[in-house]
């Protein structure tokens, strides 16, 4: 497993390039624990790793450098400059977590496990703190255990299985105050209490009132979502720069006919990816677009081909048009009849016709059939964005076909749908 990472000889400086989110902060942190002020930490996004990396190596007084990348993948240029540099006898050595970055397993100095091997998914900072174990290079420290175990619960999603919030809060934190505040309080704390790791009440009720503010920007970016087909996927698209990862998860779980969110920060050109769905790999997903990470978070570079398909081409489209909440009318599963129409004022009526499910779009009935209800409305939503009609939208959709008052209507719902479905 780890045995064929290796340390070589004696360096005047310990470089590590790592990540900017929480897992790779959190390698920073078991770096500056294990070597203090001889490590300088560079944290990177995929977007500059690759020419800081460069600049580093292609410079001769680094050349006895130990060099360490955590929870980021190079490309292919700095690759084989990393394989040169270790075959002329200068340290190098990745540790990551990716499933995208697997290839780099063929090198003496790449490392890259997505899960143990009792199955728990893996994260950088868990991997870059075992290895520096085994090497005797960090002694063995309760309260930072306790730390990355929070920080692999959150990079893996795993919190929200296991319902440890504390995962989640810890990375809130991290997004509030910010890396270098985070990095100073994190390090001085694990400095200080070697036998637990916990958050300072003062945080805790920091973390309480930005709970109520994620909820609010959630509902509000929920109303201005769009959709559209990107290659084989119904993707959700919407523009927001905060809250990436808890507003991935709560769209997706709130719009669940869609495989993939992206989130869309053109002020940094980037795209997070997100999915709810375990047969949807985003990660792969996004090394389409020259990015990468795990199936269910992932990222890449808003680039010339990705502004085309994520923003030019969904800009002129309606928002998706959400299921009205409290209706006594139109009901999901009617077999009579169940009202849906999105933003551009398109209805469609789904209703049971012998053994199957059939949709009236507009003015057609369309060929397809479907076995249950939840087939037919995820089609509705995937193909035409639309959400569950209010009661009163439903009763003057009857009354423009049976050319019939609402008292009327109202006091015989069924009726009226029978009579609406025999027309189709």
């Amino acid at each position: 497993m780890l045995s064929k990472l290796g340390v070589k000889g004696e360096s005047d400086l310990i470089k590590l390039f790592s990540d900017s989110d929480l897992d790779g902060v959190g390698c920073g942190l078991v770096a500056k624990l294990a070597f203090g002020e001889e490590v300088d930490v560079s944290y990177c996004s995929y977007r500059n790793l690759n020419e800081r990396v460069e600049k580093f190596i292609e410079k001769p007084e680094h050349n006895q450098s130990k060099v360490y990348i955590t929870d980021l993948a190079v490309n292919e240029k700095n690759e084989k400059a990393l394989e040169k540099r270790h075959k002329a006898g200068h340290h190098i050595q990745m540790v990551d977590h990716h499933k995208t970055a697997m290839h780099f397993n063929k090198y003496d100095w790449g490392f890259v496990q997505a899960e143990y091997e009792s199955g728990k998914k893996t994260c950088a900072t868990s991997l870059y703190y075992e290895f520096l174990r085994e090497k005797n290079l960090i002694e063995e420290h309760k309260g930072l255990e306790e730390f990355i175990e929070l920080v692999r619960l959150y990079d893996t999603w795993e919190w929200e299985s296991e319902n440890r919030v504390e995962a989640k809060r810890l990375n809130d934190l991290f997004f509030i105050i910010g890396i270098e505040e985070f990095e100073e309080k994190m390090l001085e704390r694990l400095q200080n209490n070697r036998e637990s790791f916990q958050l300072t009440e003062g945080e805790e009720f920091l973390l309480d009132t930005e709970d109520k503010k994620i909820e609010r920007y959630i509902n509000s970016k929920n109303r201005q979502i769009v959709q559209i087909f990107i290659e084989e996927y119904c993707v959700g698209v919407v523009h927001a720069e905060q809250y990436i990862s808890e507003l991935g998860n709560a769209l997706g779980k709130l719009n669940p006919h869609l495989d993939l969110i992206a989130i869309l920060n053109v002020g940094t050109k980037k795209i997070g990816l997100r999915t709810i769905h375990d047969e949807v790999d985003v990660s792969e997903f996004a090394k389409r677009y020259g990015g990468g990470g795990h199936p269910k978070a992932s990222g890449c570079s808003l680039g010339d081909s990705a502004f085309e398909l994520f923003v030019k081409n969904t800009f002129p489209l309606y928002a998706i048009r959400h299921d009205a909440p409290e209706n006594l009318l139109n009901l999901k599963e009617n077999e009579n009849g169940t009202l849906y129409v999105n933003r551009k004022g398109e209805k469609s009526f789904i209703f049971k016709k012998e053994n199957n499910w059939v949709i009236h779009h507009e003015k057609k009935t369309l060929d397809a059939k479907f076995a249950t209800f939840e087939e037919a409305e995820r089609f509705v939503k995937r193909q035409f964005a639309s959400g569950l009609a209010f009661d009163n939208e439903l009763v003057s959709y009857i009354g423009e076909h049976l050319k019939k008052k609402e008292d009327a209507i109202k006091a015989n719902i069924d009726g009226s749908l029978v009579s609406i479905k025999n027309q189709f």
